[in-house]
């Protein structure tokens, strides 16, 4: 039996006498759960309630996954509290609804389970997961600086106990199947041909349902909640409360026990704030540029890098987790040895199972020759930042691959053009600028060279979606985009702390105002002589100033974190060795900071380096962790006004030097205009 007629998304039949719900959202890759979802599930509840059916089986019809969480697009539609609560009540009344049916209800998961879609599937009587690698289950809201609305933070805690429940809300982490299991968030987990028999052996013989341990139902008793809470509040001592408040309210409605009610209203206020606006913002900008990639095949199987140091040993060993065979060159057989150590070490933590680990390694391949570049279908370069010797090697790779082999360099500053002549056609070169370490920045630089053709540029943004990893389209220039815009910045904190600005303050005033990472401590992270390098080729280009305190801790061998001496002092572990903050007045060097990095972007939108005001955001947030809460340099901007910034670079200026003039751009009409790069 089919469902009646109306319905856009939701598919109704019967099998074995029960209810057979599939999730189609019509128009769409993933299944989300719009308001018009939403309203549609209600429908069919009222259809099923109808009917003595032994059970019900809800699955979705998507090969991407279960359900994705709520439809992201329709938060930025929501512009009061009130009427966001409102929503979030809609959602639980519905999933109270499918919960309190009077017979068995199975959600089949596979892909992703996440925010309210695995709300819903926790409003089931049980859940049954697809045992494989890309199932991932979680509650993953807070990293849109909102909570669970939909009676998430009442009915995870229950299920899987207190503390287990507050670890996934707070985190916003995603567990596989095998955790889900382990931790009682699923109640099996079976290979895919097996689901829907699973599912029905479940409504047939219904399990005692799962029920945590009493040590995990312990920390809820409420006598306990409060001094518990404080515990977990310390884990929490890096979050900054006034940029994402979104934890501290899942820690105060877990202490107070609090009812949907309070739930919805929270999430209501949370949803409008600044924060969550901005996080929303910067997660439909990832998911523009995923779509922007997905659009051609990229057709690449076998990658060949060129250069076994950290950055091409990082790539290499990253496509082949990813599932590409690659192999890696080197004329240095020690760095190789080094390479696959590193790989296999990586392996082991990330895949666990000795099969696994050994399957990814087989698609790892050291290759002291250079044999593999006859079957490449990617070459990556990542040897020394050196014209000369990247021109060398692009003219023997050109002379030995095949004509359709697409040819990379991953150089973090030097204009493609300065390469294309070292190969006959210019068209297939590019640039991927990967970000150290790879496994874990997610962007990736898309450089387009005046030669590149279109084909090669769609096909490197289609690898990079591969790798999961986000493509962003940049001009070739120097620094491209993040190492332009991020070295005024980084130049500004050694120019502080050449006026004797102690190292601590200048890392603690940029952490208060929400960067990752201090840039005197970046700095020695990244490798003051790479720092060197790179401003060296900006001085040249675009007469950005190079510190000579910075040349002369190079020339004396204090490179940073890599030396075990920089601006910091390093122990063995490679911790530095810092001195706690002072009473300095943070404002004026947050100021310094960040207005140079604002002026850069600018003048790297007045040239066409980047698209749009977005693209800089994405860039600069994915690129370098640029407070995310604030939603990047530019949304920044607007929130302080192009006057206000100008007028603050015109006093600096006179105070500091002419490297706070404001850019032409300023003020220039539409450059600050939002085009929502590559959106469709």
């Amino acid at each position: 039996m089919s469902a009646t007629g109306g319905l856009n998304h939701w598919q109704l039949e019967e099998e074995q006498g029960s209810a057979v719900l599939t999730l189609d959202v019509a128009d769409q890759r993933a299944n989300s759960l719009s308001s018009a979802v939403m309203q549609e599930l209600d429908q069919v509840l009222t259809q099923i309630e109808s009917r003595s059916y032994r059970g019900l089986i809800i699955r979705s019809a998507k090969a991407s996954g279960f359900i994705v969480g709520a439809d992201v697009h329709e938060f930025q539609k929501i512009s009061d509290s009130v009427r966001a609560a409102e929503l979030a009540r809609g959602g639980q009344m519905v999933f109270n609804r499918l919960e309190q049916l009077p017979f068995p209800t199975v959600a089949l998961i596979h892909g992703n389970c996440l925010g309210g879609g695995l709300e819903l599937a926790l409003a089931c009587t049980y859940r049954i997961a697809r045992e494989d690698d890309d199932t991932r289950l979680g509650l993953v809201e807070v990293r849109l600086g909102i909570h669970p609305g939909f009676a998430g933070t009442e009915r995870l805690p229950r299920l899987i106990g207190h503390l287990p429940a507050l670890n996934l809300m707070l985190t916003g982490r995603t567990v596989g199947a095998r955790e889900a299991r382990r931790l009682g968030l699923v109640d099996e987990t079976v290979p895919e041909r097996h689901l829907l028999h699973a599912a029905h052996a479940f409504i047939d013989k219904p399990p005692r349902k799962q029920r945590p341990a009493w040590w995990q139902r312990l920390p809820g008793w409420q006598p306990l909640r409060k001094p518990v809470s404080r515990l977990v509040a310390k884990e929490l001592h890096k979050v900054n409360a006034d940029h994402y408040p979104a934890p501290y309210r899942i820690l105060d409605l877990w202490v107070r026990a609090a009812s949907q009610e309070e739930e919805a209203l929270s999430l209501g206020e949370l949803l409008v704030s600044r924060t969550s606006r901005n996080l929303v913002n910067l997660f439909l900008l990832s998911e523009d540029l995923k779509r922007a990639g997905r659009k051609t095949p990229h057709n690449i199987r076998h990658v060949h890098v060129i250069g076994a140091g950290v950055m091409g040993a990082d790539i290499a060993l990253w496509a082949a987790f990813k599932g590409f065979r690659v192999s890696l060159q080197d004329q240095n057989p020690e760095a190789l040895g080094r390479a696959v150590k590193k790989a296999h070490d990586f392996y082991k933590k990330k895949l666990k199972k000795p099969n696994l680990v050994q399957d990814a390694m087989d698609r790892f391949m050291p290759d002291l020759a250079g044999n593999g570049l006859k079957c490449a279908d990617l070459v990556i370069e990542a040897i020394v930042e050196k014209v000369e010797a990247k021109r060398d090697l692009f003219s023997h790779v050109d002379s030995i691959v095949r004509p359709d082999t697409l040819l990379a360099t991953n150089t973090s500053s030097i204009p493609l053009e300065q390469l294309a002549g070292s190969v006959r056609d210019p068209g297939r070169l590019i640039g991927l600028h990967f970000f150290n370490p790879v496994p874990q920045m997610q962007l990736v630089e898309i450089v387009r060279g005046v030669n590149s053709s279109e084909a090669a540029l769609a096909r490197a943004r289609s690898f990079t979606v591969a790798l999961d990893r986000l493509p962003l389209d940049v001009k070739s220039s120097p620094g491209f985009l993040v190492n332009r815009v991020l070295m005024p910045y980084l130049i500004e904190a050694m120019m502080l702390a050449q006026e004797g600005i102690p190292y601590a303050d200048i890392d603690a005033a940029a952490m208060r105002f929400g960067m990752p990472m201090g840039p005197i401590l970046l700095a020695d992270t990244v490798g003051l002589d790479i720092c060197l390098s790179v401003a060296d080729m900006l001085s040249a280009s675009l007469g950005i100033a190079v510190p000579e305190g910075l040349r002369a801790m190079v020339a004396r061998g204090d490179l940073g974190k890599k030396s075990g001496r920089g601006f910091y002092v390093y122990d063995k572990k490679g911790q530095p060795k810092k001195t706690a903050p002072g009473k300095h007045v943070y404002l004026p060097i947050t100021e310094r900071l960040i207005l140079r990095m604002l002026d850069e972007a600018v003048a790297c939108l007045r040239e066409g380096v980047a698209a749009d005001a977005d693209a800089v955001d994405a860039g600069m947030v994915y690129g370098t962790g640029f407070a995310p809460y604030l939603g990047g340099p530019m949304r920044y901007a607007e929130t302080l006004g192009e006057t206000g910034i100008c007028n603050t670079l015109k006093r600096l200026a006179q105070e500091f030097g002419e490297r706070f003039q404001p850019d032409q751009g300023w003020g220039k009409p539409g450059l600050l205009t939002r085009r929502s790069i590559m959106r469709s």
